[in-house]
Formats: C-alpha cells, structure tokens, sequence
C-alpha cells in the first residue's frame, strides 16, 4: 500500500502499487539495490545564481541636487536587478574609474561653467592627458545645469566627451537638465538603465527587490503651505540695503531640518511685472492657455504662479525669434558678443518692448517660458532653539537698469507681498556638504559677509542648545557698522554666554580704505593657523564671485605664511581640507 504522503502523482502511486505486488522475493530485493544505489549516483551541482552586474553612479554636486538624483538613480537601478553603488567625485581618484562596467554621471554645473567645489580635483585631473583606460566602460551622463548661464550644462558636455576620449561607449544620449530637472531626469534614468539593462541583462537576485524608499511628505514638487509668523528688517535708517529677517510656521509638517540645510521657497511672479508683459505682448490676460501639468487656467494666473517670466537667456531670444518670425533677433544670435551684452540687466519684458511681436498668439507666450524655479535660502536658525520654526535672512533685491526698476522675484515676494498669516509653499533641502563636524568639541571657524551670516546663525544656536565644547569664531562683514551689523544683539548674546568665543568684523564703508572679512582673517593670521592646525573646521557663505574667492586666495596665503608652505603646497593642503570636510562653502 502506498502511503497518502508519498511525493507522487495518483497515477505514478497506482503504477507502482500493481508493480510491487507482483514481484517476487528476489526481484523486490534486487529492485530495492537499484533504487539504493541510484539515489547514490553523484549529482551535477547546482549552477549558482549569478551575481547580479555592477553599476556605478558617479555624481559631483554643489548644491545636492546631483547627490540626490545620484541616491534616487541607485534605487531605480536595484529594482532592476543592478549591484548599484553611489560615488562622490570629491571623494575617489579617476584612476578608481579603471574596470567599471556599466556607469551613470550625474554633475551639476557652477556658475559660468565650472565643476562644482567638492568635484574640482576630480575635473582636473580626469580632463588633463593621461587618463584613465576606459575601454569596455558603458556610460550615460545626465548634467544639471541653468539657461540663464552662458555656460549651460558645460560639465555634463565635458564629461560626456571625455569618457568617449577615454574609450567607453556611450548607450544613451547625455541628458541636459535645466532648473526644473524632474522630466528631463526621469526620462534619462529609464532610457540609461534599460540600455545597460539590454547590453548586460540583470540575473535574477537572490535576495528580494528592495523596496523604493518612501518619498519625503513634502518636497520641491509638493511643498508644504508655511505661514509667516514674523518679518523684521534688519537693516538700519539710512543702510543702503534692505535684509530682512522672517519666521515661518512648520507646525504640523514634520519637517526635520539640520544648520547647514536650505529652504526651498517656490515663488511668486509679481503681478505689475506680469501686467507690464502681457500688454506689451498685445494680450489681455484672461485668455485660457495650457498650464505645465497640462490643466487649463487665465494666460495672466499661470504667469505669475507658474512660469518664469523675467530671466531672458539665450534659449528664450532664439525661441521669441522663432516665434515672431524677427530677422532683427535672428541676427543677434549670431552675434555672440553681442549678444552677452544685450543680455546683461535686460529681462524677458525688455525683449518684447525692443522687438515688438506683429502679433502673439497666447499659447505662444506660455511656451516660450519655462517652469518658474524654486529659490534656496541658507535656512538662519536651529530646530532645538526654534521647535517647528525655520527662520531666514532675505535681502530685498531692488536695483535700476536700462531704464527700469527691476526686483528680485522671490525676495520681493516673501518680503513685498507676503503679509503676516500668509502662507507660502516650501521644502527642506538638504545640504550634507555644509555640516557641523560630528565632534562638538571641534573647533569652527565661520566667515559669513552680509546675508552669508544666516548659516551661522544657525551654528551658533545649535552649538549652543548641544552644549558643544568647541571654540567658535565669526568673521562677519557689511557695509556699516551702525545700519548693516545683522543680528548684532544676538551676536553679542552669543559673546557673553560664551559661545561665541572669537568675533571680527569689517565695516567697508567705515573707513576710507575699504577693509573686507579677507582683511581681518590676514590681521588675524596666527591665531587663524593655530586653530587650522588644532583641527578647526572652516566654513564660508555668501557671494561667490567675488567675496569666496579673496576669503579662498587669503586662507592659502595664512597657510602659506604661517606653515611656510609653498603656495601650491597651501593649496594642496587645502584642498585635503575640503575632502576631509575640514573646507566646506555654501556660496551663491
């Protein structure tokens, strides 16, 4: 008899049941040495699963974007079966690159065309001769970058051609992504990864898919509506700028943020500038026009909400040439120097009234344009001292050219038209390129000239709640003491609770030799080295074109003078302390 739980089929237990009963002794006996000695037989093993392929995702980021995209890119790849890694160009050599199969780029372009901080070292050394063998390496680049610079996505183009000199094989077109990147990305992460996915195709994983990682609550593309509790101005009767300390609710968001981080604030237009542009354009405003999502709203309602309706880049000339069918423009883009100084203080309104349109139809208008980006503001306080606040410190831009009063979009929004008990919508960006060290008893020295100041606010407040044991030190810089010293009397709180150990101050105007933070931190030369080789941190915020590069030239001439260094030797030395994290910027 057959047992119920034999692992066989009814038909194969009934077969074997009329073949055991009519077998006699011997044939039984033989029958259970076969089936003995069978199951002895050596096996073939079992294949092994195979590893599923690697896949390198190299980013070089400024603001954090790119490191973003780089995190988001490594979870899109492991649901398709890839051994993803993410890698910082401020942190590897390219002769790391050597044997990389299947690799990602994703880099963001600086100012006028250049790498980002952390991502210096890395664009040097991989563009000079000499690199590394590439050969067998497939690739894909997607660049960040924004039209209103000359220089659009000049690293994503540089990278691009330099992995093809070095012999890798492109398998999909480079992506250049402009400020609002979510399209653009998402079209090339699938386009890459599927074409990687067909030239060497995913073994299936042991292990479970990973789960995608749950998006944020709220975040560039679903900000959250934060009421504005309090605005004061910080600037002085007679100071010649307008900066402006505001206080917004993040009561019942949840949103987490670390000193260091940036808040998005997603503006805007404002409304006479439209007005000025629409009935330049020969419009009237209510016409009904295509929204970005693709919904219908009023031509005048979607340009102040929606569309970036001032920076004039080359892309928007080449497009209103285009579109008005205008020799006279035509003819500028050709010209490239003039071009670039056409450009210069001009805004898309200006294009309209200089080369006036035979006629626009109002979907035109709105296509011309693109999405109004959000704005990031170094967020100026602590979550310890200030539980579910975020403070920031704007400066109202306000200034005169060819002609007309042009204002700042988002500063003139939060400061212009946004009343107390408005809400306006914004999202946490997360800056880990710009942290306090993890140590509280390491020392930090902070240069922060005018709204760069807001940061350190921070640290300050933070160093103070964590009860940290580091010294810290503030440059701090503006036009006059008596209307431009921002936050001064909580500065000088700091100072006398002790957490502000060191202060020096430039007044430019106060003086009639013009004095900088650079000029302080030289004065200060000794004492600045000795906290350097004491293992200080060294942070700088604010203008980049001009203030972080003397702040960068003078900390190279401290190390140079004190350590008696060479200078490319102080160099080095420098940049060793941005790739510890000792040198870190957040510059605009």
């Amino acid at each position: 008899m057959i047992s119920n739980h034999a692992p066989l089929t009814p038909e194969q237990a009934e077969g074997f049941g009329r073949l055991l009963s009519e077998l006699d002794a011997d044939q039984a006996l033989w029958l259970s040495g076969f089936f003995a000695g069978y199951s002895a037989r050596p096996r073939e093993p079992a294949p092994e699963p195979s590893a599923p392929p690697a896949l390198t995702i190299l980013y070089g980021t400024e603001s954090g974007n790119s490191e973003e995209l780089a995190e988001r890119s490594k979870k899109a790849a492991q649901q398709r079966g890839f051994h993803a890694t993410t890698k910082d160009m401020g942190d590897i050599q390219p002769a790391s690159l050597e044997g990389v199969g299947n690799l990602l780029v994703i880099v963001s372009t600086w100012g006028e065309g250049d790498p980002p901080e952390r991502a210096v070292g890395f664009h040097r050394a991989f563009m000079k001769d000499g690199g590394p063998n590439l050969e067998g390496t497939r690739f894909s680049v997607c660049g960040l970058g924004d039209t209103s610079y000359e220089h659009f996505c000049r690293m994503g183009r540089d990278f691009d051609q330099r992995l093809e000199e070095l012999g890798g094989k492109r398998v999909a077109p480079r992506a250049d992504c402009d400020v609002d990147f979510e399209e653009p990305y998402q079209k090339w992460i699938k386009t890459a990864l599927a074409a990687l996915e067909n030239q060497a195709p995913p073994a299936p994983a042991a292990a479970p898919a990973i789960a995608p990682a749950a998006a944020p609550a709220w975040s560039r593309s679903h900000p959250f509506e934060a009421e504005l509790l309090e605005r004061v101005n910080l600037s002085g009767t007679g100071s010649a700028k307008e900066t402006w300390h505001l206080e917004l609710s993040l009561k019942g968001s949840g949103i987490h943020y670390l000193p260091g981080d940036s808040l998005g604030v997603k503006p805007r237009n404002c409304p006479a500038v439209i007005d000025d542009l629409v009935q330049t354009a020969g419009l009237a405003g209510d016409e009904e026009v295509n929204r970005p999502d693709g919904s219908a709203g009023p031509l005048r309602e979607v340009l102040i909400e929606e569309l970036d309706s001032t920076v004039l880049t080359r892309k928007v000339v080449a497009g209103y040439a285009e579109m008005a069918h205008n020799d006279s423009v035509r003819g500028l883009l050709d010209d490239e120097d003039a071009l670039k100084s056409y450009l210069a203080g001009r805004e898309i309104v200006d294009l309209f009234h200089d080369y006036r349109p035979q006629a626009v139809q109002p979907q035109q208008l709105a296509d011309l344009l693109r999405i109004l980006p959000p704005r990031l503001y170094s967020i100026a306080s602590s979550l310890r001292a200030h539980p579910e606040e975020v403070h920031l410190t704007v400066g109202a831009v306000r200034y005169q050219t060819h002609g007309r009063s042009r204002k700042g979009v988002a500063s003139t929004y939060l400061v212009d038209r946004l009343d107390i008990g408005d809400k306006a919508p914004v999202y946490v960006h997360a800056n880990n390129n710009f942290r306090l060290p993890e140590d509280p008893s390491t020392p930090v020295i902070m240069v922060g000239p005018g709204t760069g100041i807001a940061p350190f606010r921070a640290f300050l407040e933070e160093r103070a709640a964590t009860g940290a044991s580091g010294g810290n030190w503030l440059f701090f810089g503006d036009q006059h003491y008596t209307y431009d010293f921002l936050y001064q009397l909580e500065i000088k709180e700091f100072l006398e609770m002790g957490v502000l150990h060191r202060l020096n101050v430039a007044f430019s105007r106060d003086s009639p030799e013009k004095v900088y933070v650079q000029h302080r931190m030289r004065e200060m030369a000794a004492d600045l080295y000795q906290w350097l080789e004491n293992g200080a941190c060294f942070y700088v915020c604010g203008d980049a074109a001009r203030m972080a590069k003397d702040v960068h030239h003078a900390l190279v001439a401290i190390i140079s003078e004190q350590g008696n260094l060479s200078a490319p030797d102080a160099e080095q030395l420098v940049n060793q302390m941005r790739k510890e994290k000792r040198y870190q910027r957040d510059v605009y």
